[in-house]
């Protein structure tokens, strides 16, 4: 007969045999649902790559420029009424002999033909043809000639058109020997340096953010995690691409900038869920806990971190520059599909792994580091150096300060210009012709500015107008002035168009003093508009200055709606915007010393040196620093809450959020920094320039801001950081326990 111990021990041994059963029967639905959304990702990313795979034949140059101008319209007005504007392709056509010799003239007139006749061809302003009217298309040495061509369609048919017509065109042509530049040309050979460049650049980021996480996880296991979630965006980020050419002009610089974005994003992110799935197994939980609860609390502050990034690129979208425009909505797009990708592969990876997460520790096969056993969830050294700071807050803090401003003091003096060729390297066959224009013409086209009169009449004002000449050509810095023909066969009826050439770069201050006494002086028919280079850098300069408050105020009021949410405080955000933008104007400063003055150019490669900042490098740069500044701020305090809302105690809740947090962001800073670095590699110098920038943006941010400054200022504050009005407080506990947010991050 049965004792009643022995009962209860055979029922106690059943129902944990039903308990095993039933967590084996858990884990296996697990395994075969985390197989199941690994198949489908694997299957959608095939996809993607297809979809993304013809994405670089649809770039597009320009929008470097603001729409809605008066440059612009009158732009417009010259293509309407006149069929003329800027060149889209500039052939700089040299014969030894001289151009006027009867050899290089008949060459020279068969080459206009071709050209008049080739597909995709508007209209032809050529030598032989148009030399006549206009000397300025011959050498001041008679030993070389232009020919400009305007080509149909937008920029990216432009580019193609060029990109069929050039090869052919350039070479040895007889007697004469052509060369090409001008827009079009400029987008085509853009388009292969950065196309090499992406190459180079992932080449050179993969291996080197692997053996950071190596050795920052002690795994390879835990390394290769982000790094596959990396790869993932950067597929579908070209996919997004492909769509948003359907939408609007996207630039051929795109690819390489929201690449090394999106695979960045996507490697902090995946880091940060890796490293707390490993510190949630530490506290000897079971594997489909410690994915749940990483998927719930870090998988919510990684969503977090890309409305973040994607907050700040919005604030692009109100600025009149094409170009910007369309890497606002690629960054937004970007920034998402990064957190969508690690949120959404990484629970099934983990859930696959489980402890294996930690094996092939190749460190463990050094002496040093195999004494050192595994690495702790907290860092020694980061804990150190907070409570370092906590001692001394104000002389830590106020002396990290100190130094970001005297970083930032070059910028006071930053001028900003328009890209051209010269952003190529110089060995590339548009900038080598475009600078012998400049060094062997009396006049280049990007001195040439076109005054368009709409309403005069050239019959009832011919005295009018040779007056308004007269008085053009007294104004200073004015070279040679010339009236615009109407081409054959052309409608025009009314308007006139006196082209100028000046004397003084068109980026420099003389030349945009240019601009503004040409528009100063009072034009037959009662209005004028002028365009040209100069007219469309002033007017891009008024543009963006006047959007740029409302731009801030986006980008300010948006950041800090959102950590007010995250925080329930008034004071936290106000604190990270002005740490934010003081992180920022050391990268800028830097920015400023390098690439405008050309210290240190050497040592990143050579590139021309032309006194000015491309006007939209800046712009982009801060919106995307600014984002990751406030993604490694949303890292710190998420944990820094969490330990507050757990001890109550200020002091202690900074040194653990530092401590937990400062190893994470230091990895995840220079990762994004070796990502975005290598585009230092690039010969294109707007891409470099962008490279350098973002990554001393993030080391400064990582290091000296997280490590000092905002600890420094977290314990001055004391209580203060947690302060709300009531009214708020109560609002934000609602809004929380809705979202979820209050159980911990």
């Amino acid at each position: 007969m049965t004792s009643p111990q022995d009962a209860r021990t055979a029922l106690a041994a059943a129902s944990a045999a039903a308990r095993a059963a039933r967590r084996a029967d858990v884990r296996t639905f697990a395994r075969r649902r985390a197989w199941l959304v690994l198949a489908l990702a694997g299957v959608l990313t095939a996809l993607l790559a297809v979809a993304g795979s013809g994405t670089a034949g649809r770039l597009a140059s320009g929008g470097y420029t603001a729409t809605g101008t008066e440059s612009a319209r009158a732009g417009d007005l010259l293509a309407d009424r006149f069929g003329a504007g800027n060149p889209d392709l500039v052939l700089l056509v040299r014969a030894p002999g001289g151009v006027d010799t009867a050899q290089a003239r008949a060459e020279g007139v068969r080459l206009t033909r071709e050209l008049l006749g080739s597909s995709g061809v508007a209209s032809v302003h050529s030598y032989w043809t148009d030399g006549a009217q206009d000397p300025a298309l011959r050498a001041k040495d008679g030993r070389a000639a232009l020919v400009a061509v305007d080509l149909t369609g937008a920029d990216r048919d432009a580019a193609r058109t060029a990109a069929a017509l050039v090869p052919p065109l350039t070479g040895d042509h007889g007697v004469l020997d052509v060369s090409a530049t001008g827009p079009a040309w400029v987008s085509v050979e853009a388009n292969h340096v950065s196309h090499r460049d992406l190459i180079r650049a992932e080449l050179v980021a993969a291996p080197v953010t692997l053996l950071i996480l190596v050795i920052a996880l002690r795994s390879l296991v835990a390394a290769l995690v982000p790094l596959v979630i990396g790869g993932v965006s950067v597929v579908g980020t070209f996919a997004l691409l492909r769509l948003l050419t359907c939408l609007m002009p996207v630039s051929v610089f795109a690819t390489n900038l929201t690449s090394a974005l999106g695979f960045g994003l996507a490697v902090d992110y995946g880091l940060f869920l890796v490293t707390r799935y490993r510190e949630e197994l530490a506290r000897g939980g079971f594997v489909g806990p410690a994915v749940r609860r990483t998927a719930r609390r870090a998988g919510r502050t990684v969503a977090v971190s890309a409305c973040a990034v994607a907050l700040s690129m919005s604030a692009l979208l109100v600025l009149p520059l094409p170009f910007l425009r369309s890497m606002a909505c690629a960054g937004i797009a970007v920034a998402l599909l990064a957190a969508a990708a690690a949120t959404l592969l990484v629970p099934p990876v983990l859930t696959l792994l489980g402890d294996r997460i930690d094996r092939w520790d190749p460190l463990s096969l050094l002496p040093r580091w195999r004494a050192a056993g595994p690495p702790r969830a907290d860092s020694p050294a980061w804990h150190t150096v907070a409570r370092v700071v906590m001692r001394r807050p104000l002389y830590y803090g106020g002396g990290c300060a100190l130094v970001l401003v005297m970083f930032a003091t070059p910028f006071a003096h930053a001028h900003f210009g328009l890209c051209d060729e010269r952003v190529l390297p110089a060995r590339t066959e548009a900038h080598r012709t475009a600078q012998a224009i400049r060094d062997e013409f009396a006049t280049s086209t990007e001195r040439i500015l076109t005054v368009v009169l709409p309403d005069a009449d050239p019959a009832r004002d011919a005295a009018a107008l040779r007056s308004y000449r007269q008085g053009v050509e007294g104004l200073t810095s004015v070279g040679r002035t010339a009236w615009m023909r109407s081409p054959a066969g052309s409608s025009f009826a009314r308007g006139a168009v006196l082209s100028v050439a000046g004397s003084e770069d068109p980026q420099s201050e003389a030349g945009q003093q240019l601009v503004h006494r040409l528009r100063s002086l009072p034009g037959p028919g009662g209005s004028q508009l002028v365009t040209g280079r100069a007219a469309a850098l002033a007017d891009t300069r008024e543009a963006v200055r006047e959007r740029l408050p409302l731009a801030a105020f986006i980008a300010a009021a948006t950041t800090w709606a959102l950590l007010l949410l995250l925080t329930g405080s008034v004071l936290l955000p106000v604190k990270a915007l002005v740490v934010g933008a003081l992180s920022l104007g050391a990268s800028f400063g830097a920015m400023v010393c390098v690439f405008q003055d050309g210290h240190l150019r050497e040592a990143l490669g050579a590139f021309t040196v032309t006194g000015t900042l491309e006007m939209s490098m800046p712009l982009l740069m801060f919106a995307i620093a600014f984002g990751l500044a406030i993604d490694y701020e949303i890292f710190l305090l998420s944990r820094v809450k969490e330990h507050y809302a757990l001890t109550g105690d200020n002091r202690r809740a900074v040194v653990e959020g530092v401590a937990r947090t400062g190893r994470l962001v230091t990895t995840g800073a220079l990762a994004v920094a070796v990502v975005t670095g290598a585009l230092v590699t690039s010969g294109v110098s707007m891409l470099k320039l962008l490279g350098a920038g973002l990554a001393t943006a993030v080391l400064v941010d990582a290091v000296l801001v997280r490590g000092v400054l905002v600890p420094a200022c977290l314990v001055l504050a004391g209580r203060l950081n947690w302060w709300a009005p009531q009214w708020l407080a109560r609002g934000h506990a609602r809004i929380s326990r809705r979202l979820g947010l209050d159980e911990g991050h």
